[in-house]
């Protein structure tokens, strides 16, 4: 081989690095981009749902106040979560053992654990509802919503604390990834408790809804009008939360299998996999605004006037929601 030849051959191998470099670069622009416009929608659409529940009084209600507890989640996983990620991912400076690491991983779970603790809550809110008419305000009350919600968000720290006191096997460096890869039964016992658990309680109770409420449409007939009425608004209002509970397992499912299955492979799933799931589930924090929007003619109601500045102008916190 001659001179010109190794010339040659150097600029080949030049050019497909430059090349290689132009292409993770623009797959960063195009992940910051994708990740950056994900955290907006999902930091607008729960801002909507938390202004419209705390401003407007016919809001006001405890199966909303879940809600709102549910949407302050949400709104922290695009506020903090995601821009963290979003950095983690594009970036190799942060390491496992950083605070800001450990801050992000935090959030993360106290995050998406209380989400589907909320929902648990919601979900109990509807068997009183829909089952137990008649105890339903005795039951469920300010007071025992406010009970829920701080259960649900004190079970989510308590379960973050329990996976950072685990220590990590199987790291290959110590840079900071999106997850932390724990022993086997530690990986088992967190998805069960942060998912096997709350899924299998609103399932069931779900399932027992379902049932009582076709029980309900056979006899409706024989029902007062008033009182049908309102057995229509529940069922409406358990079908929206239902849809949003579907929702939130769906987006969440793959990651928890995947996480649940990396140990058994002797962590052999693709990392990008991983990711790519991980970030399924996250989106999710995006979809609630939409269904109540397209669901509850009160949300859009509410919807807009907030964003055309109504209630800045006037004191419309009173307002009739259609």
């Amino acid at each position: 081989m001659d001179s010109s030849d190794v010339v040659e051959d150097q600029l080949f191998l030049n050019a497909s690095a430059n090349v290689s470099d132009i292409t993770a670069v623009t797959i960063s622009y195009l992940f910051c981009i994708f990740g950056g416009s994900l955290s907006v929608l999902i930091m607008c659409g729960n801002l909507l749902v938390i202004i419209s529940i705390a401003y407007f009084k016919q809001l006001h209600t405890p199966t909303n106040f879940l809600m709102l507890s549910l949407a302050v989640a949400d709104l922290l996983v695009g506020l903090l979560v995601l821009p963290f990620s979003i950095i983690i991912v594009g970036s190799s400076y942060w390491r496992s053992n950083s605070v800001l690491c450990k801050l992000r991983g935090s959030l993360d779970g106290i995050m998406c654990n209380s989400s589907i603790w909320n929902l648990c809550c919601i979900s109990v809110d509807r068997y009183y509802a829909v089952c137990q008419p008649l105890r339903y305000r005795i039951k469920i009350n300010v007071r025992v919503v406010g009970i829920m919600i701080l259960v649900s968000w004190t079970i989510a720290i308590i379960h973050i604390i329990f996976i950072l006191m685990v220590p990590n096997k199987g790291q290959k460096n110590n840079r900071c990834v999106l997850f932390q890869q724990k022993t086997q039964s530690t990986v088992v016992v967190a998805v069960f408790i942060a998912f096997g658990i709350p899924g299998t309680i609103m399932s069931s109770i779900y399932l027992k809804i379902l049932m009582v409420a076709k029980k309900q449409a056979r006899s409706i007939q024989s029902m007062a009008k008033s009182t049908a009425t309102v057995s229509k608004v529940e069922r409406k209002a358990t079908k929206t939360l239902a849809i949003v509970m579907g929702t939130f397992i769906m987006s969440w499912i793959p990651y928890c299998l995947c996480l649940s299955f990396h140990p058994l492979s002797n962590y052999t799933i693709p990392l990008h996999a991983l990711q790519s799931f991980k970030w399924l589930g996250w989106s999710n924090s995006m979809f609630n605004p939409f269904i109540y929007a397209f669901f509850y003619s009160w949300f859009r109601s509410a919807f807009k006037m907030i964003i055309t500045g109504k209630i800045f102008k006037d004191d419309v916190s009173n307002s009739k929601l259609s």
